[in-house]
């Protein structure tokens, strides 16, 4: 019996009952939390209330002392750049593939970023960082890119023996582990967002981790002056005659936006748990599926799974494009699955080609182009993004999102045989 897709007039194979995600839940308990936090206070000057007790519960559970809550993940990857001292001259290691907003930021600082080529699995290739470092080197940042850490034993090693900074961008990785450790716990600071889409969300918001006193004193005067710093900051301090004004920013994370972080990373363990569950039944599925190959994770590591990224070989279904294959999948059902777009090497974005026309002070200085950097742009062309649930609800939802994804490579192996 022959198949026929959705696609060419065939019954879709996903006929869920209901949406294909939701999030974040807005439970009882949330709202609670928020309205609660109306009614104790919609703007807070300093770190108290649900300030501190987010930061503490976010710094707990990671065992660095230092936490910053931030206005987006993006100001607390430029809380931790401007803390670092981060200044014209300097060039600072970045991966070429991950979203822009972790590189972007630097651009404020007057520092320059050398991206590097990345992994088959999208994260930054430590192979490729020492032949890039130059006496202008820095610090190295690197991003975990859909919730899976990067190779942070050998990355941590080269920071250490060139005496560089290292950063990491968590955004897509609350949670995640490498050999045992927490990502965000390897280097000298630490970024995660909290944007609406996030494993654990504030709506908009951001956090940033660091054991580094400095570090943190100079974040807080970018973004928390006044009643902050002049409580925090030691008056010996050089920095102190500063705490009245900062450097004139405010980043500070909204206080009902800390309520619904703070409720929602109550959950997050428990949210892995089934997120990890789930991106186990993709890796045994996609392990033995043609056309496509499960996400890669190094050995060791237990990822956030804030996405499960598939990479579509189109030679084993008779050369179909990624167009294609797409295609059928969504009219199979697959409403969930993506194409990452803005996702994408940094070198396709007009910013890191021409960043001059915003950022006079870069002429000459940055000039990337198309194919400067190949296996990042592989992996981008050839993604596909599965959402990875995290509510045990959703398990016979992303099983016919598994039977979708063989019915379809199941027709396009018969086909390319029969031509």
């Amino acid at each position: 019996m022959s198949i026929r897709l959705a696609i060419h007039g065939g019954k879709p194979t996903v006929v869920y009952n209901g949406p294909h995600l939701i999030w974040p839940e807005i439970t009882p308990k949330l709202e609670q939390a928020v309205i609660g936090q109306l009614h104790k206070a919609i703007s807070i000057y300093d770190r108290s209330g649900i300030y501190e007790e987010f930061e503490e519960k976010f710094s707990h559970y990671h065992h660095v002392r230092y936490a910053l809550g931030t206005s987006s993940g993006t100001a607390a990857l430029y809380s931790i750049f401007v803390g670092a001292g981060l200044k014209e001259g300097d060039e600072i290691i970045c991966p070429s593939y991950t979203f822009f907003a972790t590189i972007s930021p630097i651009f404020f600082t007057g520092a320059v970023p050398v991206l590097c080529e990345v992994q088959e699995d999208g994260n930054i290739d430590p192979n490729s960082i020492e032949k890039l470092l130059t006496p202008k080197t820095k610090a190295i940042i690197v991003t975990h890119m859909w919730g899976i850490p990067c190779e942070m034993d050998r990355i941590t090693k080269i920071a250490k023996k060139h005496h560089l900074f290292l950063f990491e961008d968590c955004s897509h990785a609350h949670g995640a582990t490498y050999k045992g450790k927490l990502v965000g716990t390897f280097g000298d600071a630490a970024a995660w967002s909290l944007q609406g889409q996030k494993n654990v969300t504030a709506g908009e918001g951001g956090i940033m981790l660091t054991r580094n006193k400095d570090i943190y004193y100079r974040a807080m005067l970018l973004g928390h002056f006044n009643k902050r710093c002049m409580k925090e900051i030691n008056k010996n301090n050089k920095l102190y005659k500063f705490a009245v004004t900062g450097m004139g920013l405010k980043l500070r994370m909204h206080p009902l936006g800390a309520a619904i972080a703070n409720e929602q990373f109550d959950y997050l363990d428990e949210w892995l748990k089934t997120k990890r569950k789930i991106a186990q039944r993709f890796d045994k599925a996609f392990s033995t599926m043609p056309g496509v190959r499960p996400a890669i994770k190094p050995a060791k590591s237990n990822p956030a799974w804030y996405a499960y990224v598939l990479r579509y070989i189109p030679e084993e279904l008779g050369g179909l494009s990624i167009e294609g294959f797409f295609s059928a999948l969504q009219v199979e059902g697959c409403i969930m699955l993506d194409r990452p777009n803005s996702t994408c090497p940094l070198n396709h974005h007009y910013l890191f080609k021409c960043p001059e026309k915003l950022f006079p002070s870069y002429k000459g200085k940055i000039k990337y182009k198309v194919g400067d950097f190949p296996v990042a742009e592989k992996f981008h062309k050839h993604s596909l993004k599965l959402p990875v649930w995290h509510d045990e609800r959703y398990t016979e939802l992303a099983e016919q999102y598994i039977e979708a994804f063989r019915k379809v490579t199941s027709y396009y192996v018969s086909t390319s045989k029969r031509l």
